[in-house]
């Protein structure tokens, strides 16, 4: 007899169509790309595709928007932590993490020959807006300081992202340590937690927040 069915090893509709998405995004360019080779890859009908998503670049936005906010790293407690040991922990764990790896791979391929400015401005608008709320800033009162960091940040996720199917067989942790403020910008965003995050915004802007402690 066959071994019964566990709906547990088998991934939700959703799940499926986002990781179709990405297998095709690496074989060919996004304008090629169908509703039915999405369905195909993802082996799901039609009817699942547009009970999830209103069309191809819902669709994306969503996998994208997945692929930016998911980390596997947990909550860590950072009052008794050096940030320097934590940063050199973290950077080691991304680069050791097979999900992270992956994540960094599908993440490339916004940044890559066959994506398109929709994707990658879909990219840097989620990226941006994960950077403000894991900062805990307002959107909608933000200093030009905080503003242009935020931009300058996105734009180096975006650098490293282009690169990154170079670098990734031959990045250390020494070179996360070490390469200039752009790089440190992406490795933070892309792998310490919001409260060290928090750590490392303030020691970027340790002066301007001491002056305006005093000036209160």
């Amino acid at each position: 007899m066959p071994r019964p069915r566990r709906d547990s090893e088998i991934l939700p509709a959703k799940d499926r169509l986002e990781n179709a998405f990405w297998e095709l995004l690496a074989d060919r360019e996004y304008r090629k790309i169908t509703v039915t080779d999405v369905v195909h890859e993802a082996k799901v009908n039609r009817n699942s595709f547009y009970y999830h998503f209103a069309d191809l670049p819902e669709l994306a936005d969503s996998a994208i928007m997945h692929a930016v906010a998911d980390t596997t790293a947990p909550p860590v407690d950072t009052t008794d932590l050096d940030p320097d040991d934590e940063w050199r922990r973290r950077c080691t764990e991304l680069l050791g993490n097979p999900q992270q790896r992956q994540r960094l791979d599908r993440l490339a391929l916004i940044a890559g020959q066959h994506s398109s400015p929709e994707l990658v401005d879909s990219l840097k608008d989620f990226g941006r807006l994960t950077l403000i709320r894991d900062l805990q800033l307002d959107p909608d009162h933000l200093d030009l300081k905080n503003d242009l960091m935020i931009d300058f940040t996105v734009g180096g996720m975006l650098a490293i992202l282009r690169r990154w199917p170079e670098l990734q067989a031959s990045i250390s942790v020494e070179d996360l340590l070490n390469e200039d403020v752009a790089v440190l910008a992406m490795s933070v965003y892309l792998s310490l937690s919001k409260e060290n995050m928090l750590e490392y915004w303030k020691r970027i802007f340790r002066n301007d927040i001491h002056n305006q402690h005093e000036r209160a």
